[in-house]
């Protein structure tokens, strides 16, 4: 057995609705401007062309919710609810969509959490954004509904958040500009895709300020919900 110089961090997983086993997370692959309405209002352009792609760490990730902690270096942290698609397959080839619903092994619900001031002046220089999305916390998440035994989230299914019990954010999944088997296809043309990888589906309009102190609770309809608190 391989010995390490350093202690060897803890593997970043989820709870799985009905099982004692855990869910370890690979890789979080996030998707922007997926929904249209949030793309108008971020001034930016929908093209069904590319999808736009970015990334946060593993260990970003706050399982079930609970306190998420205030992030430091930003006086506007924005929430921006998304469906997540956990992968129990992988593929070093593209997948072609007709394949890729195979490759689920379940779906939650999650908040993409953005330090929008550091976006938007990176955004000004042109320079890549990374530290505005792939902070420490910066992904609270769901336990993982498994797809084993249940259909799909549906197009009609509704995607929301409520922020101190007041709807801030809601569409329905049908809204999504690349549909779920689409954004595999996609992103296994860039990554070899692996077991354990996450895919933030892209959040509607809607998106909002959070402080210390704010209630958030999430979900999809008819497929999960969880809650949490921003604390300082």
């Amino acid at each position: 057995m391989s010995a390490y110089v350093l202690p060897v961090p803890p593997v970043a997983s989820l709870r799985i609705e009905g099982r004692d086993e855990r869910f370890p997370v690979h890789r979080i692959y996030c998707v922007g401007r997926n929904f249209a309405e949030h793309a108008k209002e971020m001034g930016a352009e929908v093209s069904r062309g590319t999808p736009v792609f970015f990334m946060k760490p593993a260990d970003a990730v706050v399982p079930d919710g609970g306190d998420v902690p205030y992030p430091t270096a930003t006086q506007d942290l924005h929430h921006e609810v998304e469906l997540v698609v956990a992968l129990g397959a992988g593929s070093d080839d593209i997948v072609p969509i007709d394949r890729a619903s195979a490759m689920i092994f379940g779906h939650g619900v999650g908040l993409d959490l953005t330090r929008r001031d550091l976006q938007a002046q990176a955004k000004e220089k042109r320079l890549p954004w990374d530290i505005s999305k792939g902070f420490d916390h910066s992904a609270p998440v769901s336990a993982l509904v498994p797809l084993a035994g249940r259909a799909h989230p549906g197009g009609g299914d509704l995607l929301w958040l409520e922020i101190n019990g007041e709807r801030r954010q809601q569409a329905p999944l049908s809204e999504m500009v690349f549909a779920v088997a689409d954004i595999i296809h996609e992103l296994s043309k860039l990554f070899a895709l692996r077991p354990g990888d996450l895919i933030f589906m892209g959040t509607p309009a809607g998106v909002a300020a959070l402080k210390p102190g704010d209630a958030f609770r999430a979900g999809v309809d008819g497929l999960t919900e969880f809650s949490g608190r921003i604390v300082g």
